[in-house]
């Protein structure tokens, strides 16, 4: 497989380094703050003095929270100058199809591949190798990736040749899953009030109507009221929601429900939830 650095180690970042580690691969790591070098390093992972140095090796994944980190580091640092010709960046994260783009051509003049990869599954996912790769952009630069790709997913999705589509169909899940969380605390919420057990309600639910990870993690999330550690926080959903009415706007199709979601986010972080789990924005239901 050969040398991988990994930018960018968050809770999905180093998981996904970990996942590298174990399955014997040469990973390189760095963050823009030096926290988790220490226990990557511990790990087997090099930490990299600087991203000049991160971006040395032929493949390199990134996974950094948002646009404008993405941005800091690769297009407007100047780094990407210093990247060996024939390298190809892998963008794990979840960012804007205008990001992509941007991203997309600053590789291509620097003779670089760029693939958009946002991923589906959450840190124990990651952990596990299994995660659902959404992957879009020039296809010899994907092929280049499979090897890597399979060691940290399950299975590759195809999404198509321009990068932007990975990340308009990623932004897209997540906004169904937001959809899912609002309709899963009005339910919560309905259940208690009629004197319902939560976990029992779930339980059914999840075991004949809707079975699957969204419903059953979130949905016993939401039962017992347990959000945190966060897996994906409220800050990061209020972010993507608002990149899905960023995309349908553009468009010009209307989202009422992402339009009532920005309230309930917006109201989350104001009522103090931005670190915990995004399934938290349930609690603006009222509950008994």
């Amino acid at each position: 497989m050969g040398q991988v650095s990994v930018i960018g180690l968050g809770g999905m970042g180093a998981a996904i380094a970990r996942a590298l580690l174990r399955a014997g691969s040469e990973v390189v790591v760095w963050n823009r703050s030096p926290g988790p070098l220490a226990e990557l390093a511990a790990a087997g992972a090099k930490p990299a003095a600087s991203i000049a140095e991160a971006v040395r090796s032929p493949v390199i994944l990134s996974m950094l929270a948002d646009d404008a980190a993405f941005a800091e580091v690769f297009l407007e640092s100047g780094v990407l100058e210093r990247v060996p010709a024939g390298t190809v960046h892998a963008n794990l994260a979840t960012v804007s199809p205008e990001l992509a783009r941007r991203a997309a051509q600053a590789h291509a003049d620097s003779a670089l591949g760029y693939v958009a990869a946002p991923v589906f599954g959450r840190v124990d996912v990651a952990e596990a190798g299994m995660l659902n790769i959404l992957a879009a952009g020039d296809a010899t630069a994907i092929a280049r990736l499979r090897e890597v790709f399979d060691v940290i997913g399950s299975r590759t999705w195809p999404m198509g040749p321009l990068p932007e589509q990975a990340n308009v169909t990623k932004i897209l899940g997540n906004y169904l899953i937001a959809c899912a969380l609002q309709s899963l605390g009005e339910a919560v919420s309905v259940a208690n009030a009629a004197g319902v057990d939560a976990s029992s309600f779930i339980d059914l639910l999840t075991s004949t109507l809707f079975p699957g990870p969204v419903y059953t993690g979130y949905g016993n999330m939401i039962a017992d009221r347990r959000y945190r550690p966060a897996g994906f926080s409220t800050t990061l959903g209020r972010k993507d929601l608002h990149l899905a009415l960023d995309v349908a706007a553009e468009r010009q199709i209307p989202l009422p429900f992402g339009e009532l979601l920005r309230t309930v986010f917006d109201q989350a972080i104001a009522d103090g939830r931005a670190g915990d789990d995004w399934a938290s924005i349930a609690e603006q239901q009222p509950r008994i």
